[in-house]
């Protein structure tokens, strides 16, 4: 199989889980190596990402290490298996590849929760409020870069109307609701927007009031990506200099705890769509 010198954030989480189970096994690059019959420098590219690793490859390491987690082995085989371009894939080369890794963690997922302080969720924007989210990025991007990010933002809601939609949990700081990104107009319908979808049996939109006071964190935005078996679940933080990644078991225990305090905290979803509705129509 070809090498990637670019791998995408699945790739490099594939590897990463394998070295992990070679680590808890204690065993070593050139044990691997000889189980597969390649030399090491192939084993340590596999288990970051650069070099794919077929399914029974998978398996075998797996049984070698001793790894008695059936439903874990399998999801680790299935992420390794060949399929076909995701429909992120025809923005390659034209938006940053951390875009496309979110889309694609999107995608694989059973289940979404994500906190927004500042913006409202990027999965239920409409193309107006997209467009003056991207619009207010510095340095500013050319009228042909925000209109990538918006093409993209927009497909990105496949995952919540294909056939077997995710289902998605947005907890939602009520300063968000009140930010007025592209206008008093934009901001009004983005919130009908909102509501509307929430009405879906899938989706799920919850406030957190102002009046419940501090809150934990620092106010970036985060998806919860809850994974096919709870060891790939993946953390994916906002920053200035572009989406992290994170799955180490103290960073995700951190940020389930961060989501269920929002979740303690916030109002029940009738009321979060009668708080969102009354914002709307004081605009």
């Amino acid at each position: 199989m070809p090498s990637s010198s670019t791998p995408t954030e699945r790739q490099r989480r594939l590897g990463a889980e394998l070295r992990k189970m070679r680590v808890a096994a204690e065993a070593t690059t050139a044990y691997a190596a000889g189980l597969l019959g390649v030399d090491r420098t192939k084993v340590s590219n596999m288990e970051v990402g650069v070099r794919p690793v077929a399914p029974a490859r998978v398996r075998t390491l797996a049984c070698n290490y001793s790894c008695a987690d059936d439903a874990y082995v399998k999801a680790l085989a299935e992420m390794a298996e060949q399929r076909e371009r995701g429909w992120w894939e025809q923005y390659r080369g034209t938006l940053p590849s951390g875009l496309l890794d979110i889309a694609e963690l999107e995608w694989h997922a059973t289940r979404l929760r994500t906190a927004q302080t500042v913006h409202l969720p990027g999965l239920l924007h409409t193309d107006a409020y997209a467009r003056a989210v991207f619009g207010a990025v510095l340095p500013a991007l050319s009228r042909l870069e925000v209109e990538l990010r918006v093409a993209h933002r927009m497909e990105r809601q496949q995952v919540l109307d294909r056939e077997s939609p995710v289902p998605y949990i947005g907890y939602v700081h009520e300063a968000a609701l009140r930010m007025q990104f592209g206008g008093r107009q934009v901001t009004q319908t983005q919130l009908r927007h909102l509501c509307v979808a929430s009405e879906r049996d899938h989706i799920d939109i919850r406030v957190v009031p102002i009046s419940r006071g501090a809150f934990p964190g620092a106010g970036h935005a985060l998806l919860y990506a809850h994974g096919v078996v709870p060891q790939l679940d993946t953390l994916q933080l906002d920053s200035a200099h572009g989406p992290e990644f994170m799955h180490a078991d103290g960073q995700l225990t951190k940020y389930r705890a961060h989501l269920d305090w929002m979740e303690r905290a916030s109002l029940s979803s009738v009321e979060s769509r009668d708080f969102i509705h009354a914002i709307a129509s004081q605009l």
